[in-house]
């Protein structure tokens, strides 16, 4: 689904103004300061001559957002991403999994859910989200539903609870 304003994906990179580059903004404000998009384009480096690499990135980006966890399969259908690359943006995703803490996260007040979804924050669309908890109030998966527009999404029950019931099999 396309953005319904100007996105970066819809432009080269070569053809941003310098500071506005991914790779420029991470040296002058942190990695923390980029958007997911523009972590996966410096993941992926370069485009290829029918996409630009904000394009495969934008991509990836859903694939991402659809799965909770993405494996090498989901990434080879991805037009610009060869073998090499959907190696490298495994072994990254494998390699945070691998960093976070073990200790799953206990939710008691909505504001518990913040660290959680803070990185959908940015989004040009709605997102509809459903976290899953168990007797305990830990975290166990979180899931993205159904993307919509700009000021809303619809989503349908069933949608919420198939994607957590095929998780827990």
């Amino acid at each position: 689904m396309k953005y319904l304003i100007n996105t970066p994906s819809d432009q080269r990179i070569k053809d941003m103004a310098v500071h506005d580059r991914p790779r420029e903004r991470m040296v002058s404000g942190g990695a923390e300061s980029l958007s997911d998009l523009e972590l996966l384009a410096i993941l992926i480096g370069s485009g290829s001559k029918e996409r630009p690499v904000n394009s495969i990135a934008k991509e990836l980006l859903e694939v991402m957002d659809k799965k909770a966890i993405v494996a090498h399969e989901d990434l080879r259908n991805i037009s610009g991403l060869g073998m090499a690359k959907t190696t490298l943006i495994c072994a990254a995703l494998e390699l945070g999994r691998r960093r976070l803490p073990a200790k799953k996260r206990q939710i008691s007040t909505p504001g518990d859910i913040y660290p959680l979804i803070s990185h959908y924050a940015g989004r040009m669309q709605e997102h509809f989200l459903s976290i899953a908890l168990n007797g305990a109030h830990e975290v166990l998966s979180v899931n993205v539903c159904s993307i919509g527009l700009v000021n809303r999404t619809l989503v349908h029950p069933r949608d919420v609870l198939t994607s957590h019931l095929i998780q827990s099999h």
